[in-house]
Order: C-alpha cells, then sequence, then structure tokens
C-alpha cells in the first residue's frame, strides 16, 4: 500500500532484538499499511519517549493540519493495530477472548524474566511458575485449535490478532529468551504439540506475513531444528 496524502503511515520505535514489538510488527505487516521501524540511541533518547521506555507507535497523520497518534506500551499499540485493522471480532466478549491469550503470553514471559535474577530455592520456585504457566498456555492453545477444527489457526478460518501473539510468543522464548538461559530453547520446543506446530506453520505460510518472514527467516524451522 502506498500512502496518499490523508493515508496515516507509521513508526514503530523499538530495539533490535525480538522483544515485545514482534507482534506489533507482524500487524503492521499484515495490515499491507506503510511503516518503518526506528532504533532509537538508547539512553540517549529516553527522555523523548512517552513514557521513558519502548515500543512506541507513532502514527503519522496524512492531513495537513493533522496531529500525530502517539501511543506506548506493547499491548496497548497491538490492541489498537488489531482492532484498527479488523484482526479481532467486533463482539466485544468474542474480542476480549482473542485479547485474553496475549495476556496470558505476557504472564509467561514476565515470570521466565522474573526467575533470571535469583539463585537456588527462590530461582527454582520462580522456575516452576513458569513452567506451569507455560504448560497451561500450550494446554489452552491446543485445545482452541482443535474445537477450531484443526485448521491451523486459534479461531475461524483466518489470520488474527492470537494467532500472530501466540506465534510472537513461542519465537521470543525460542530465539530470544535463549540468550538468557540456554535451556529455555529446547525445553519450549520439546513441549510444542503437533497442534501449535500447526500453528506455528499456518501463521508463517499466511500471504499476510510473506514479507515479515522473508525478512525475519523461518521461526518454524528453527523450530524443527535439533
Amino acid at each position: 500500500m502506498t500512502a496518499d496524502n490523508t493515508t496515516p503511515t507509521y513508526v514503530l520505535r523499538y530495539f533490535d532484538i525480538i522483544g515485545l514489538a514482534e507482534t506489533s510488527r507482524m500487524l503492521l505487516t499484515a495490515a499491507k499499511v506503510e511503516w518503518t521501524e526506528e532504533h532509537p540511541e538508547w539512553p540517549q533518547e529516553k527522555p523523548n519517549q512517552p513514557f521513558g521506555h519502548l515500543p512506541v507507535l507513532v502514527e503519522k497523520s496524512g492531513a495537513e493540519d493533522g496531529e500525530d497518534f502517539v501511543l506506548s506500551e506493547s499491548g496497548s499499540i497491538e490492541r489498537y493495530l488489531a482492532r484498527k485493522f479488523n484482526f479481532v471480532p467486533t463482539d466485544n466478549k468474542q474480542m476480549a477472548r482473542h485479547e485474553q491469550l496475549r495476556d496470558q503470553h505476557l504472564d509467561a514471559i514476565i515470570a521466565f524474566f522474573a526467575q533470571l535474577s535469583l539463585v537456588d530455592e527462590a530461582k527454582k520456585e520462580k522456575r516452576e511458575d513458569f513452567d506451569a504457566m507455560l504448560d497451561k498456555v500450550i494446554e489452552i492453545h491446543t485445545a482452541l485449535i482443535r474445537k477450531n477444527d484443526d485448521c491451523g489457526y486459534l479461531f475461524g478460518e483466518e489470520l488474527t490478532f492470537a494467532d500472530m501473539s501466540a506465534y510472537a510468543f513461542y519465537k521470543l522464548l525460542v530465539m530470544y529468551a535463549v540468550t538468557f538461559e540456554a535451556d529455555v530453547a529446547p525445553f519450549v520446543k520439546d513441549k510444542i504439540t503437533p497442534e501449535v506446530l500447526n500453528l506455528l506453520r499456518t501463521v508463517e505460510s499466511d500471504p499476510l506475513l510473506h514479507e515479515h518472514v522473508e525478512k525475519k527467516g523461518s521461526f518454524v524451522a528453527h523450530v524443527l531444528t535439533e
């Protein structure tokens, strides 16, 4: 999509890592809008962000007298984009069911990083919390995919916010969290069910995300690597 004089364009500010911006990258790509990614100098640019941290989304107004819309917090950015570009249902209850999965993903990610600085029994206890949360997320994903006739998506027959969030969740744990704790990648890969693997394949092969996969590479190939 090429922006005209009234079409908004987007800037996503984040570090050059998977982190908490992968779902936003996927949403912007799938929406077929014009967008770029900026990697601010840090911490020099910290005071110039709305809440002093990243990611930040800037929606640049196409109108001459329009003001840019600036949004912080990864969850708020994802929900805004998902709703704006129709990657969640319009029914509020169904939308909430989709969006609650994203919050489960974040809870598990927070649990993983919370145990990194701990030692001995405290670390063991927090790691067990993460393990249990991961098991629950995988159980829920697997059940939803089965309920959805094993079509490869969590809901319906088209790509949704929930699918992209799930894909980004597993990718973060396998390809980014491993830089902090080496055993997490094989640990997570061993737990991925056939249904979840089908979800990852389906998301990655969706035409809306072709540009993203071309740029970032195949996560599925990484999962299948011993």
